[in-house]
Protein backbone atom coordinates (compact mmCIF):
# COMPACT_ATOMS: atom_id res chain seq x y z
CA UNK A 1 0.00 0.00 0.00
CA UNK A 2 1.47 3.35 -1.29
CA UNK A 3 1.41 5.62 1.99
CA UNK A 4 -0.14 9.19 2.08
CA UNK A 5 1.98 12.24 1.26
CA UNK A 6 1.25 15.67 2.95
CA UNK A 7 0.88 18.58 0.95
CA UNK A 8 3.47 20.20 2.83
CA UNK A 9 6.83 18.86 3.42
CA UNK A 10 8.47 18.51 6.73
CA UNK A 11 10.14 21.62 6.22
CA UNK A 12 7.58 24.05 5.33
CA UNK A 13 5.39 22.60 8.32
CA UNK A 14 8.63 23.96 10.87
CA UNK A 15 8.36 27.08 8.91
CA UNK A 16 4.81 27.88 9.42
CA UNK A 17 5.40 27.09 12.99
CA UNK A 18 7.99 29.48 13.61
CA UNK A 19 6.32 31.95 11.22
CA UNK A 20 2.65 31.91 13.51
CA UNK A 21 5.01 34.23 15.51
CA UNK A 22 5.18 37.69 15.08
CA UNK A 23 9.01 38.38 14.46
CA UNK A 24 11.02 42.07 14.65
CA UNK A 25 12.58 43.11 11.23
CA UNK A 26 15.80 42.10 13.00
CA UNK A 27 14.52 38.84 13.91
CA UNK A 28 13.20 37.99 10.94
CA UNK A 29 16.54 39.07 8.80
CA UNK A 30 18.56 36.59 11.39
CA UNK A 31 16.65 34.15 10.41
CA UNK A 32 16.57 34.83 6.88
CA UNK A 33 20.24 34.62 7.38
CA UNK A 34 20.11 30.96 9.01
CA UNK A 35 18.36 29.71 6.27
CA UNK A 36 20.88 30.64 3.66
CA UNK A 37 24.02 29.19 5.71
CA UNK A 38 22.31 26.62 5.63
CA UNK A 39 21.59 25.69 2.40
CA UNK A 40 24.68 27.00 1.34
CA UNK A 41 26.67 24.54 3.26
CA UNK A 42 24.35 22.01 1.57
CA UNK A 43 25.49 22.61 -1.59
CA UNK A 44 28.80 23.49 -0.79
CA UNK A 45 28.91 19.77 0.88
CA UNK A 46 27.11 18.19 -2.43
CA UNK A 47 29.37 19.91 -4.56
CA UNK A 48 32.46 18.71 -3.11
CA UNK A 49 31.03 15.48 -2.83
CA UNK A 50 30.48 15.49 -6.78
CA UNK A 51 34.37 16.72 -7.18
CA UNK A 52 35.68 13.90 -4.87
CA UNK A 53 33.15 11.12 -6.84
CA UNK A 54 34.46 12.60 -10.07
CA UNK A 55 37.79 13.53 -9.14
CA UNK A 56 38.22 16.49 -10.66
CA UNK A 57 41.16 18.49 -10.45
CA UNK A 58 41.63 22.80 -10.77
CA UNK A 59 42.84 21.89 -14.43
CA UNK A 60 39.33 20.15 -14.52
CA UNK A 61 37.45 23.78 -13.51
CA UNK A 62 39.44 25.36 -15.48
CA UNK A 63 38.10 23.58 -18.06
CA UNK A 64 34.44 23.60 -17.13
CA UNK A 65 34.71 27.40 -16.84
CA UNK A 66 35.70 28.17 -21.07
CA UNK A 67 32.99 25.37 -21.92
CA UNK A 68 29.46 25.81 -22.61
CA UNK A 69 27.01 23.65 -20.09
CA UNK A 70 25.45 21.29 -22.61
CA UNK A 71 29.38 19.96 -22.87
CA UNK A 72 30.09 19.16 -19.32
CA UNK A 73 27.85 15.78 -19.14
CA UNK A 74 31.17 14.55 -21.08
CA UNK A 75 34.00 15.10 -17.97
Amino acid sequence: MEAIQQPLSNMQLELLKVFSHDLKEQELLELKQLLVQFFAKRAIQATNQVWDEKGWTDEDVDRMLETKMRNLISL
